[in-house]
This record gives C-alpha cells, structure tokens and sequence, in this order.
C-alpha cells in the first residue's frame, strides 16, 4: 500500500469516529484534506445557475475517457422535519470512491452548494437540497460543468459514476450526451417516486426522475451497485428502474449482500472498479 493510499485511508478513518456532525467549516476541510492527500486538488466550475465544486489530480494527463464521480445528497436534513442549511457531506463518500480508482484518470464534481463559500455560493436556495435535488436546473448545471472537466482533461468518452442521490443525477445527465459509454451507480436513487413511495415520505415534485428516462438510457451499458443491507436505497428502487426497461436492454444490478448504504464501498472500491469490464 502507497503512502498516498494510506494517507487517504487514515484521513477517512478518522471521519468515521466523529459522532457529532462537523461544522461546514469542518466538512469542507475534509475534502480539501483528503483531495490534497491524494495529490488532488479543488476548482470551482461557473455555471449559469450555480457554481458547482470539482476535485481533479493536480496534473492534468490527457485521456480519452474521463470518469466522473457524482457525490451524493450530502447532509441534506438535520432530521426528518428540519433541512440543512448547507448540504457539504459530513463523509464525501463519492470523493473518497474518486480518489480509490486506480483504473484510468478521473474527477469528482460536488453537487450545488456544497463545499461552496461566498462569492461562490449563488442561488442556494434549500430546495436544490430537499424536493428539487434532480431538478432540471441542477442537471443542466452539471451537464456545463461537466462539459469543463471535459475539456481539462481533453477527453472524447465518458464515464459517469455516481454515489446515493449522485446515481440520479449521472443518470439524468448521461439521458441528455452521447458520449458517454458506461454508467455506474453505487447504492443509488434510481427511482425517486419509487424511494419516497417506499419510505412514505414527501414525493420530490420538482426534480426529474432517472426511471422516466429510460428511453434515453437503455443503450448506454450500466452497471448498478446496491447494499444488500441498504435500508436507505434498496434492491427494490434499482429494480423498479430496471423494471422500465424491455428484456434487451435491462441494466445490471449488482447486490453486494453485506454492504449497507455508505458501508463498505470506499474499502472495497478498487475490487469493485476493476470487475466493472466483466459485466
């Protein structure tokens, strides 16, 4: 194991212990730590609509195909009945899944409002958090900021891969290009109206659904992460979104049966990554 690795490991260890949830101030020194660890470190990428944050390697290497990590919802409520007033993740597990891919070169994009701090932190209204976390302006705005790691990188192909909510998001994403080859998914929503139906909670009105948009999915290979102790996103919301599809062209969902939401992806992640050509 490199230096590099084991700082990494260490950094997120130690996330792991805190039982309190860490102030914004704390949370986003996180991810500069464990960016910096891993020879990585923060831009910020202007949209339209927001200003998204993305994580990329120092050095720039030129590659044909990009994969790009999706983070999920971050610390969207403080409980069921009080939101957040910011959604940077008390555990950046899409970054820490970026920063353990060995497999080719790659980036980690945030989701609005997290890690951002003023001037940057335009139009943070609670709701790109709560019922219009996959709204069309989101997308849109990922789909831009995307387009820059594109050409930082001088990529042709695509691969998107995206963590809980952060599934949903590089779904709706991948539906919009066509460049991109491979979808991936760990412990994602797939179906929103399948999820808040299931957890009898409040329907996300105004964001878009990845299972409605499945005609402009179904020739994109995917491959589809899920806990089989996952209370949070279940086998039965990936399933309910492969369910849209016609015999031909389902999706593959892999259930990992002793993972639960956010444990153990990140330990397990460069096994994983590498039996993605597999399927």
């Amino acid at each position: 194991m490199s230096y590099r690795t084991l700082a990494v490991l260490l950094l997120i260890s130690l996330v792991g212990c805190v039982h309190t949830p860490p102030s914004i101030k704390d949370r986003r020194d996180n991810a500069n730590q464990l960016a910096a660890a891993a020879n990585w470190e923060k831009q910020v990428l202007a949209t339209k609509l927001f200003a998204l944050v993305a994580y990329t390697p120092m050095i720039r290497q030129k590659t044909r195909v990009l994969s790009i990590y999706i983070e999920g919802d971050g610390f969207a409520w403080i409980n069921k009945s009080q939101v957040s007033p910011d959604p940077t993740p008390k555990r950046p597990i899409g970054l820490e899944l970026a920063l353990r891919d060995h497999t080719g070169v790659a980036a980690y994009l945030a989701r609005p409002c997290q890690y951002v701090q003023d001037p940057n932190r335009r139009n943070c209204n609670k709701t790109y958090w709560t019922g219009g976390r996959f709204s069309s302006e989101v997308i849109a705005a990922s789909l831009l900021a995307i387009n820059q790691l594109k050409q930082q990188f001088d990529a042709s192909q695509l691969q998107l891969i995206g963590y809980s909510g952060g599934g949903a998001v590089a779904a709706l994403v991948a539906a919009q290009r066509n460049d991109v080859i491979r979808l991936i998914t760990v412990a994602g929503n797939l179906d929103h109206k399948a999820w808040t139906r299931e957890h009898r909670i409040t329907p996300l009105h105004s964001s878009l659904n990845p299972a409605d948009a499945w005609q402009s999915l179904k020739d994109i290979p995917q491959l589809h992460f899920v806990g089989g102790q996952d209370r949070i996103m279940g086998k039965n919301i990936a399933e309910s979104y492969r369910s849209h599809f016609p015999n031909i062209n389902k999706p593959v969902i892999r259930i990992i049966s002793d993972f639960d939401h956010s444990c153990c992806w990140v330990q397990q992640w460069p096994k994983l990554i590498d039996s993605v050509g597999h399927y």
